[in-house]
């Protein structure tokens, strides 16, 4: 009876609030619908419990160990998620107009954290400091360090698993914009097997990344932009880009350039991602969506070469035809390369994995080289000088049985025509 009532003061009480958020427009239909999510998922819970009993003493214990982590996750968890599109995909794009970061042709490492548990360490990581675990954070599966100086690094055949030219992508949480109290992640390059390298005569342990700046050594970067985002600030997802070609590293932080080192001194063969905060000021500091490039050739030598170039830099939103912003490092040196060469016509040539029903992939891959036809058009480009077709899955180029290889079968490809 008394966990009836329980639930019964729960609906009365949401129902209340709910009433009170529709007097707000939009934003109070957005509040209305997350507290609607919370409801069912209180009174579900009070249910099951209900059903339980108390009996099973070992059941309740791993309940109260996975409730622990979901309690250390909540306090976030309504925060905006800035790293899927933004809610007018037209204005990322316009954020991103000038972004010059092209990712590398071939996917060697991606991890999006498909199939963890949370509570348990990331399978396809390495321990070299710290502590780490899968977690939940707005609904969505992360790398949660726990830890001061928490350091991963990702598992693979060779120590020295640097290419000569490569990329490294992934997004990171920001949950306060002090000047102590903020999250600091630190990516580190290796050279050999030795934990630091020298610039200029200078100890370089670590490129330092906050949510308005970059350092490392001597070089550093902080945009205006930056400045007055302060102004209006919420914890965030950041994006952080890194390309490295041969002697030259650059950073960027979303759309924004912030690190660029013409000499880095030495050759990387190896790089570890970590985490430096105060655990007395921030509760959440967390990692997604990695993934390591190889190569950087120019597209139109490749074009030069073998009549078509394949990209795995215009990224969509999952299951849709919505181009993410940060593609527009990839589509700007398209239209420059089509600018510069006037006699070039593409077919555009849409490409799945072989996840999902073939005949719903079909129609997404078709989907998907429509949109970067037409916003290659919008850009500038004659429409006379496009086509576009969709493959779907079958045409692979990878083994679906891996991350890795699904992702590099999910491409878009510009064929000489």
């Amino acid at each position: 009876m008394k966990r009836i009532n329980l639930i019964l003061t729960i609906i009365i009480s949401f129902s209340i609030t709910i009433n009170v958020f529709g007097q707000f427009g939009d934003l109070g239909k957005k509040l209305k619908k997350k507290v609607e999510r919370k409801v069912d998922k209180t009174i579900d819970k009070t249910i099951d419990k209900g059903l339980e009993g108390d009996s099973n003493k070992e059941g309740d214990r791993k309940n109260e160990k996975e409730q622990t982590v979901t309690e250390k996750n909540t306090k976030v968890e309504n925060s905006p998620n800035e790293t899927t599109s933004l809610e007018n995909p037209e204005e990322e794009v316009k954020l991103y107009s000038n972004y010059d970061f092209v990712p590398g042709e071939k996917i060697i490492f991606e991890d999006n954290l498909i199939g963890e548990e949370n509570g348990e360490f990331p399978s396809r990581w390495d321990l070299r400091n710290g502590s780490a675990e899968i977690a939940s954070l707005d609904g969505e599966t992360v790398i949660h360090f726990t830890h001061n100086n928490s350091i991963i690094i990702p598992l693979m055949d060779k120590k020295d698993f640097l290419p000569e030219v490569f990329t490294i992508e992934f997004d990171v949480f920001f949950e306060k914009d002090g000047a102590t109290r903020t999250d600091i992640y630190k990516i580190r390059f290796y050279e050999g097997k030795g934990n630091s390298a020298k610039i200029n005569g200078m100890n370089v342990y670590s490129i330092n990344v906050k949510w308005n700046e970059v350092k490392m050594g001597e070089f550093g970067g902080k945009t205006e932009s930056y400045v007055k985002e302060k102004k209006n600030w919420q914890p965030k997802w950041k994006h952080i880009a890194i390309s490295f070609n041969k002697r030259s590293l650059k950073l960027y932080l979303n759309e924004e350039r912030m690190l660029n080192v013409p000499n880095l001194g030495f050759k990387p063969e190896m790089m570890t991602i970590g985490a430096d905060f105060d655990n007395r000021f921030v509760r959440m500091s967390a990692l997604r969506n990695i993934r390591l490039n190889e190569g950087g050739k120019k597209l139109y030598d490749r074009i030069i070469a073998e009549g078509k170039f394949v990209t795995r830099g215009i990224l969509f939103d999952v299951n849709k035809s919505t181009i993410k912003g940060e593609s527009m490092g990839t589509i700007n040196e398209i239209v420059q390369m089509m600018n510069a060469h006037p006699d070039l016509k593409f077919r555009v040539e849409g490409h799945t994995d072989g996840d999902g029903d073939e005949s719903y992939n079909q129609k997404l891959s078709e989907e998907r080289a429509a949109a970067v036809k037409n916003l290659l058009i919008k850009n500038g480009i004659e429409a006379t000088r496009l086509d576009s077709k969709g493959y779907g899955e079958s045409m692979p180029v990878d083994n679906n049985s891996t991350q890795e290889g699904r992702a590099n079968n999910r491409r878009v490809e510009f064929v000489e025509i």
